[in-house]
């Protein structure tokens, strides 16, 4: 299941992270070690870079945070990376250089890549989301179940046991996701796709696509 795995989908060398992924082959296996990486990685953060605020939490100086925004541990949030009017940031969430982080947006065992944008209205859980991608106002991740049992990653190829009960989505780099978007547990998208407005997506949609429906997945043109 080549397509899926973290070679395909991230640029390891944009993410403050990247040391997490390393003896991983599936992105969403490293969701259980995200809480532990954080708080080993930020008791070696730079203190001319980086302040610690609070339990566990590490935040640039570069960073931009609006006073009413509210952040729990562990957490880092790197350089120049901005946290908006009402952000809510549950914990377990890293926070790439230059990510945006908008109004409302709830964030909850979470990587976000450099430059990702979840600007409006956004709820993100156990999910990675790779460099430049973005989640249109209202897109959310849903990472349990209706009936709570175990997540599979569905492809062509064959399904893939996850073991975990939580999984929300993996967007690979690029990904640009619609408005009101509802992306279902174990959804996996590769790189450089497009997912329409309105769309609810399940499963793996693969790299340089446009996703209209689940029945209608056109190739992008060069």
């Amino acid at each position: 299941m080549k397509q899926v795995t973290i070679a395909e989908l991230y640029t390891l060398e944009e993410t403050i992270a990247a040391q997490l992924f390393t003896d991983a082959e599936y992105p969403w296996q490293v969701l259980p070690k995200i809480k532990d990486f954080i708080i080993q990685l930020g008791n070696t953060l730079p203190e001319e870079k980086f302040e610690k605020r609070g339990e566990n939490v590490w935040i640039a100086k570069s960073a931009t945070i609006y006073p009413t925004a509210h952040i729990n541990g562990p957490c880092i949030i790197d350089e120049e990376a901005e946290v908006r009017h009402c952000a809510f940031i549950r914990g377990n969430a890293i926070v790439g250089k230059h990510a945006v982080v908008g109004n409302s947006t709830e964030l909850k065992n979470v990587v976000l890549f450099n430059n990702v944008q979840v600007p409006h209205y956004n709820y993100v859980g156990d999910s990675i989301l790779g460099y430049k991608s973005h989640m249109g106002a209202g897109s959310i991740t849903s990472n349990v179940k209706s009936d709570k049992t175990l997540v599979w990653v569905h492809t062509k190829e064959g399904d893939i046991e996850t073991g975990l009960k939580k999984f929300g989505a993996m967007l690979g780099d690029f990904v640009e996701v619609g408005c009101n978007s509802v992306l279902n547990p174990g959804t996996v998208i590769g790189k450089h796709t497009n997912i329409y407005p309105t769309s609810m997506v399940r499963g793996f949609i693969p790299a340089n696509s446009i996703y209209k429906t689940k029945t209608e997945i056109a190739e992008k043109r060069e």
